[in-house]
């Protein structure tokens, strides 16, 4: 894209608002995530487990994310698809060293791309805790999740840690870039 074209992008999506459903097992950091893309000066010194759902937002470049984080705690994973209707995309948090329940994490994946409700949203898959000795690469992660099977819609696997806010700013510049075309 070139000069100009970035710019009538920027003018024309100024001030644009979407919203973002950010989903993931309990204990993923969905929550540290959404805190470490705000401006620091918004940012929660603790963070604390999501009961139920809680609103926030974060600037991207001209878009307004408005973010509805979920709670992954399995009494609460089934309130996630009372949101998909008005979600334009989706941020699905994955604790990449907990192996284990990267099953349980497939099932909800699986679930979720079979809702009517979702179909062609882009997927943003966070492969998060990077740092951790036990963590599976996002290509092990892909395959464990069988990523490469979705193919109506757009995504993208991006490691990252939370806590020192590597690999966010990649991963939500591809789905800004997704949400301003």
């Amino acid at each position: 894209m070139g000069f100009f074209e970035k710019l009538m992008s920027w003018l024309f999506n100024s001030g644009k608002k979407v919203n973002v459903l950010v989903v993931g097992l309990d204990n993923s950091g969905k929550t540290t995530i959404i805190e470490r893309l705000k401006p620091s000066a918004k940012q929660s010194l603790e963070v604390a487990p999501t009961v139920g759902f809680s609103v926030d937002e974060f600037k991207k470049g001209a878009l307004t994310f408005q973010v509805f984080d979920m709670s992954g705690a399995g009494r609460y994973r089934s309130l996630w698809e009372e949101y998909y209707r008005e979600a334009e995309a989706v941020i699905f948090v994955i604790d990449s060293g907990d192996k284990i329940r990267t099953v349980v994490a497939k099932d909800e994946i699986d679930q979720m791309l079979r809702h009517p409700q979702l179909r062609k949203v882009p997927i943003l898959f966070f492969a998060n805790k990077k740092d951790l000795p036990t963590a599976l690469t996002p290509v092990e992660l892909a395959c464990a999740l069988q990523l490469e099977d979705i193919r109506d819609r757009p995504w993208q696997i991006v490691p990252s840690n939370a806590l020192l806010g590597e690999g966010l700013d990649a991963g939500t510049d591809w789905l800004a870039e997704r949400l301003s075309n």
